[in-house]
């Protein structure tokens, strides 16, 4: 997968830059970290600027987020609720009153969740569903998915670029950092349903 991406990226410049980004906020496995670090090292022998970089990176993850809010808007409260109370929720053990607690949560800490979650792996791209399905308006979540966007951009761009031909050895460090969050997230995860459970 990386050769195609290095690839696209040598060939197209900024318009393969904006549009792998877009793709991979939609498909989370393809590593936004190799294209960033990537387009940093290509300004240091290319036409390519950082800040080019950066502002494309951004558009591509903007209109990656903004599919993944409408799909959101598809997956409604209602239809969520159909689910639970069907087959997949007596697998997983999820009541009605499970997604109240979460819509009521998003709801409250929605803008500095989606903030946040911009620039941290894994659930950079998922968090733009629960912002569409409970409905937060456009502009505060354009405003915070770009916001949240440049900030990962610009460090993973500038530190491509001051690595220059050794950028490949940030992939090491942001492959733990990817594996230390998978790890906190599932141990929350873990940890709320239990307490749910031992709620009810």
């Amino acid at each position: 997968m990386q050769a195609w991406i290095l690839e696209i990226m040598n060939t197209f410049g900024y318009l393969g830059i904006a549009l792998l980004i877009m793709i991979e906020n939609i498909f989370p496995p393809i590593p936004s970290e190799v294209i960033l670090t990537f387009g940093g090292f290509l300004t240091t022998y290319t036409h390519l600027t950082v800040f080019g970089v950066v502002l494309t990176s951004t558009i591509g993850s903007v209109a990656g987020a903004i599919i993944l809010y409408y799909v959101g808007r598809l997956l409604s409260k209602e239809r969520l609720e159909k689910l639970v109370a069907g087959k997949v929720g007596k697998i997983l053990r999820f009541k009605q009153e499970d997604i109240d607690k979460a819509m009521n949560r998003f709801e409250r800490s929605g803008n500095s969740t989606v903030l946040v979650c911009r620039c941290v792996p894994i659930v950079r791209s998922l968090i733009s569903i629960p912002a569409g399905m409970t409905k937060m308006p456009m502009g505060r979540f354009l405003l915070l998915t770009t916001i949240g966007s440049s900030v990962w951009n610009m460090i993973l761009v500038n530190l491509g670029a001051f690595f220059g031909a050794s950028w490949e050895k940030i992939l090491f460090y942001m492959d733990h950092y990817s594996n230390i969050v998978l790890i906190v997230l599932m141990i929350c995860a873990v940890s709320a349903f239990v307490y749910s459970k031992m709620k009810d």
